[in-house]
């Protein structure tokens, strides 16, 4: 009669130095951890584990810009040789009891994001890892919400001419980008977007709403924004170019309304990879957009962006 399995020990992890025991399954953003850890934008008592004796069984962990609240469920793994039903109850399990442990009573839960391989769906063995995680999210409330395409600009790809139809000045500050993000959000095809307005929010105070949780985020230099007009003046839209805590990326971009479909979304990425390519050191460029948003998605085709990788966000309502 075969041994009955050990039972679970589900905690946080004691501090860094049990790093490498968290890191025993394996996920793309492993080699951020340490400095991470070391910068705050994670805490030992935000990333837990459970154990049966030595061996990892499950993990999870939360990410944070400032390291004070959680903002992001970014690391949720299974050891993928357990069985079903018991991998699902392993993992239900130590989200819940986690969860309980580090968010705020009655607060909104965090998203979960997950990135994953391009043709996750095509490879049966990914496609089991992946969905076996998302059925855990979904018995414990969540929904998807959307997939999204990553995207890379690599050095020495070129960066098409200018095509004179634009010209491009600075943001001039918030004010001045929350007039073109407000009418921007109407009949925006970004996830994010429709489901804050979904909620109820006006498109100024989605704006507003995005604007201070992600844009004034950045640390590097706001004379990179620029807002895009004809030549009479008029705004046409505007690009955010911007380095996150990882990585150069194009954080925004937006098209006013009016201007949609005369393919000025070219101009735009154009003069925001000009930007950060132009900076000392800049060996790629980061994106990402919605699977179903299409037009922008063709535009970073257009101009050499590789599609790496994949990314889904869910949430809990």
């Amino acid at each position: 009669m075969p041994a009955a399995p050990l039972e679970l020990n589900i905690r946080p992890l004691a501090g860094p130095q049990e790093l490498d025991l968290f890191r025993r399954l394996p996920y793309v953003l492993d080699h951020e951890l340490a400095d991470d850890l070391g910068s705050g934008r994670r805490r030992p008592e935000w990333m837990w584990m459970a154990l049966r004796g030595e061996r990892v069984v499950a993990r999870i962990a939360w990410w944070s810009q400032d390291g004070k609240v959680p903002l992001f469920l970014d690391f949720f793994d299974l050891d993928d040789t357990l069985p079903e039903p018991e991998r699902g109850e392993v993992g239900l399990r130590l989200l819940e009891t986690a969860s309980a442990a580090v968010l705020p009573a009655g607060g909104p839960r965090p998203e979960y994001g997950r990135f994953v391989p391009p043709d996750w769906r095509e490879d049966p063995v990914v496609r089991d890892v992946v969905e076996a995680r998302i059925r855990v999210m979904e018995r414990s409330g969540a929904r998807m919400l959307v997939e999204r395409l990553r995207l890379e600009w690599r050095a020495g790809t070129p960066v098409p001419a200018d095509s004179g139809r634009l010209r491009f000045r600075p943001v001039a500050g918030r004010e001045d980008l929350l007039a073109l993000m407000a009418p921007v959000m109407e009949g925006t095809l970004d996830a994010h977007g429709q489901q804050d307005l979904a909620s109820g929010l006006s498109p100024l105070r989605a704006a507003e709403k995005h604007y201070d949780e992600e844009l004034a985020r950045y640390t590097t230099p706001q004379e990179w924004w620029r807002v895009a007009e004809l030549p009479d003046g008029e705004p046409v839209g505007f690009v955010i170019p911007a380095r996150n805590s990882y990585n150069p990326i194009i954080a925004y971009i937006g098209v006013l309304p009016a201007h949609r479909g005369h393919g000025y979304i070219d101009d735009l990425l154009t003069e925001g990879t000009r930007v950060l390519a132009g900076q000392d050191g800049v060996e790629r460029i980061r994106a990402a957009t919605d699977l179903g948003n299409v037009p922008m998605a063709k535009s970073f085709e257009r101009l050499g962006y590789v599609n790496f990788e994949r990314a889904f966000d869910m949430v809990w309502d």
